[in-house]
């Protein structure tokens, strides 16, 4: 590489994702007059896990005007809750409107990026074996972006057909088949409605009964979306009216951000409870409405919504499952007391590598340090977005940011990112790192905030929220608004920074 193609390759950046928060961070950085910026995207198209997502009933837990741009308001939602269409083209219109589809290269699979010191460069491998340079890298691939498979003996020997919830197979028809699912949290809890309306017949296997409140889901009205699409203010009302019931939810279940400690509230706790048991009323066997009542506390697992749920269970072609998986054998499931139920599909429906972020990804920053090895006893960051010892990389829903709507917690970030880049472009600098005592000292009292949130410590509550030690990884303990306000402080001096010249 020669000096002019070293010095473009500095200024260039890298975002992995043509997901939300990669389109996000595209849009910005073409306001902020940044254009040499290129989006790898593995899909061949936009909207990330709403492009890779399309099992059945997919649908949002946040209603559809907080879960979308500030920026890019939208007066057509179908109703309260959107659903996978409707969003996934939100996300292809926003990339057209934005003018973002030079910028994305599809089918373009991020392997591995390895720091390059001496050079003040990140090198990209992807996964057809090509390589590109780039002076900064925004991972925008988020919490669900590796598949996790469940290990069961024998997982492979099904004949039948099987597949991942997360990569579903529209052109396997269920009409009249024996399906097995294994799952029932966020994803099941969304799909099981829909394809027990198909299946002849549907095992559930359930390990963990989860908590799953009413959702109603309403369609808007017309005169609602006339409205909607006559007055902008219309649209940030409810956005407002969505995000303080959001807060008032945030702040039941771990405390007063305003406030030095948090503590959860019980009242608040017990009426949400109260709404699981209210939900759970409508399954009329009361050994099956037993085995789906939680045993843990509201707010210890990933909350769940649902109208449909519950009401599946009363189907006489639906049958819950609760006792262990021993293994699966060639022609169905086998449970720990030795039954054989025999199946034509098989559905795993267990989620994704959560608690790993970008460590899904092989990455190596300064003097070859490992992410895997620096993450060891789980993933932190400094606000979320920066870890030491890996320069000019920013990451997009990274560690503890997990809380209220996504799409508001990733305009932070976003903005917070685009603000340094900017920054680093104005000053000529080559290169910026977060101090590793600021990371230290912010992740010390973030933990503090979490250790505090009593929900977050059950032992048998959800995995989704913490890394295989124990250490939550991926809640914010505080507010959407302290989180905000928290990325809105400048920090320039957290970083240690090199300048152009210097490399």
């Amino acid at each position: 590489m020669d000096r002019t193609e070293a010095a473009g390759a500095q200024r260039r950046i890298v975002i992995i994702g043509a997901g939300p928060g990669g389109i996000c961070t595209g849009i910005k950085l073409k306001e902020a007059g940044i254009d040499d910026f290129i989006i790898l995207e593995k899909g061949t198209g936009p909207g990330g896990t709403w492009y890779h997502n399309r099992y059945p009933g997919a649908e949002c837990d946040v209603r559809s005007h907080l879960y979308s741009f500030s920026f890019e308001l939208n007066p057509n939602w179908s109703r309260a809750f959107a659903g996978h269409a409707e969003i996934r083209a939100y996300f292809e219109h926003c990339v057209a409107k934005y003018g973002l589809t030079p910028y994305i290269r599809y089918g373009h699979e991020v392997v591995s990026a390895r720091w390059d010191d001496g050079a003040g460069l990140w090198h990209l491998t992807l996964r057809d074996g090509q390589t590109l340079e780039a002076g900064s890298v925004v991972s925008a691939i988020g919490m669900y972006n590796e598949i996790s498979w469940p290990e069961i003996p024998g997982l492979h020997d099904f004949k039948g057909k099987t597949f991942h919830s997360a990569r579903w197979q529209r052109d396997h028809d269920l009409t009249g088949r024996t399906v097995g699912v294994i799952g029932s949290a966020a994803s099941a809890v969304q799909f099981i409605p829909e394809i027990a309306k198909e299946a002849g017949h549907l095992h559930v296997f359930q390990r963990t009964a989860n908590w799953v409140i009413p959702k109603q889901n309403v369609p808007f009205t017309d005169a609602e979306k006339e409205a909607f699409a006559r007055d902008p203010a219309t649209i940030l009302a409810m956005r407002q009216q969505i995000s303080d019931e959001l807060e008032g939810f945030i702040t039941t279940l771990y405390g007063l951000p305003d406030q030095d400690i948090t503590t959860t509230d019980p009242a608040g706790l017990a009426a949400l409870t109260a709404l699981g048991h209210e939900n759970l009323a409508v399954v009329t066997d009361p050994v099956v409405r037993a085995k789906l009542t939680p045993t843990v506390p509201f707010g210890s697992q990933r909350p769940l919504l649902s109208d449909d749920f519950y009401p599946t269970f009363n189907r006489p072609n639906v049958e819950l499952v609760t006792e262990s998986i021993a293994r699966i054998s060639p022609a169905g499931v086998v449970t720990a007391d030795g039954k054989e139920r025999k199946l034509d599909t098989l559905v795993i429906a267990t989620g994704f590598k959560a608690n790993q972020y970008l460590s899904v990804l092989d990455i190596k920053g300064r003097d070859g340090l490992d992410l895997v090895d620096s993450w060891n006893g789980g993933a932190r960051a400094y606000r979320g977005v920066t870890t030491a010892g890996f320069p000019n990389l920013f990451m997009l829903y990274g560690p503890n940011t997990n809380g209220g709507s996504i799409l508001f917690m990733i305009e932070c970030q976003v903005a917070y990112t685009v603000r340094h880049l900017a920054r680093m472009r104005a000053e000529g600098t080559a290169w910026i790192d977060v101090r590793p005592e600021v990371m230290e000292a912010y992740n010390d009292d973030l933990h503090a905030a979490l250790a505090k949130v009593s929900v977050f410590h059950e032992k048998d509550g959800s995995k989704y929220y913490r890394a295989p030690s124990g250490r939550v990884v991926a809640q914010w303990p505080y507010t959407m608004a302290a989180y905000n306000n928290l990325m809105t402080r400048e920090d320039e001096g957290a970083y240690q920074k090199a300048s152009l010249a210097a490399v």
